[in-house]
This record gives structure tokens, sequence and C-alpha cells, in this order.
């Protein structure tokens, strides 16, 4: 069975298990999903190339290759900048995340699973951090495309938490996670030669790497 630990939920009495076991595959999502949202999990660079390539390789055709691209986008309803610079969201004072933005083939299919990756590749507990890159452009954010999108992050960042607390992931560098999540705003583009940056110089800068091999099983009993 692996190794467990029990908790209880005061609203319901349910205690939920966690496993050291493997998850099931991602459920399938509800019906007529959006198929866009955006990631921020530090440099843009590297969310990139584990989206495009290592997520795709796990999943061939759920992303729309063409379309995913990387850039800005700001949760503020009026940032300082309306389409930045690279340069200015490097100051950190722009308001604005450095995201890839995506578009999924089959959302129903493949967004919780893209949730989970996303949590997989970075630190989710580093506010504002990722390794030494500092400031909110490297925030770890979800931009949702809309509610059905929000509600399953939600409940998946919930999920991480708990496996946090039942210390059965340990790649983090703390014990809550800070990632926000809201919905998807305007984005901007970056400039051409930071699309897929790492594909075309594969000795670029990179600090992502895998930190949870597989997604643990959490079983909540009656």
């Amino acid at each position: 069975m692996g190794n467990t630990k029990s908790s209880s939920s005061a609203s319901s009495g349910a205690a939920t298990r966690v496993s050291s076991k493997a998850a099931d595959p991602a459920p399938m999502g509800p019906s007529g999903m959006s198929n866009k949202l955006a990631l921020g999990a530090g440099c843009y660079w590297g969310t990139d190339k584990f989206v495009r390539k290592d997520f795709e390789k796990k999943f061939p055709g759920s992303i729309v290759v063409k379309a995913t691209k990387v850039g800005f986008m700001s949760p503020e309803a009026k940032p300082r900048f309306a389409k930045p610079t690279y340069q200015q969201v490097c100051t950190g004072r722009s308001g604005h995340v450095e995201v890839l933005s995506i578009e999924l083939n089959k959302p129903e299919e493949h967004f919780e699973e893209l949730i989970r990756f996303f949590f997989s590749f970075h630190d989710p507990t580093t506010l504002n951090q990722q390794g030494n890159d500092r400031g909110f452009q490297y925030a770890s954010y979800i931009f949702c495309g809309d509610d059905k999108q929000q509600a399953i992050s939600d409940r998946v960042m919930a999920e991480l938490q708990q496996l946090v607390d039942a210390k059965l992931v340990k790649r983090f560098s703390g014990k809550k996670v800070t990632t926000r999540i809201g919905p998807l705003k305007e984005f901007t583009v970056a400039q051409a030669e930071h699309q897929e940056y790492l594909a075309n110089n594969p000795n670029g800068y990179c600090n992502h790497f895998i930190r949870i091999k597989q997604w643990p099983k959490l079983v909540t009993d009656a």
C-alpha cells in the first residue's frame, strides 16, 4: 500500500489518506472548458521548454504548438504598461509576470494533467522567486481561461499542499504553496528571439527541473 498519512476534515468528518503510490491519470474535465491559459513559473524560457517539449512528449498532440508563445501578463486591471517590453518587465515594477501562453487541443483531457505537470517542474513555495531569479515577474501564477479551469487549479493546488504537508514532496524550498490563481488577462507576446529559446540555444539558462516524478495519490474516506 505504501506509506500513508491521514488527516480529518472538520467540515465533513472525512479522512484523507496521502499515499506514496502514483495517482491515477487526471479525470476528464467538464465539457465546454476553455482551451486557453497562461502559466508563470519563473523564467519563461524554462517554462516553454518543459511544456513544449516534455509535456508534449508525455501527451502527444496535447498543445497547439504554433499558438503557444512566451510573453507577459499582468493580473492588474490597469497595469503600469499596457504592452510592456522585456526590459520593462525585468525591472519587476511593471506588474507583469513572465508567462507561457498555451492553447490545448483537448482541454477536457489535458488541462488537469498540465496543472499537475506545472507544479512538478518548478518550486511553487518561493514567493516571486525561482532559484536566483527574484521579482514579481518570476511569480508562480496560473491564469485561467474560465471558472472551470479555476476550480480544477484550486483543487490541484490544495492537493499539492496536502502532499507537501505529508512530506511526500520534498524538492521544494518551503512548506507553503504560494502560487496565485486568477483569470486570463491581456497577453503581450515577447520578442521573436525569446520564442523556443532553449530549443535554439540548448546550453542556455534554465533553473527548472523535475521535482515530482509521479503525482502521489490522495484517497478520501467517506
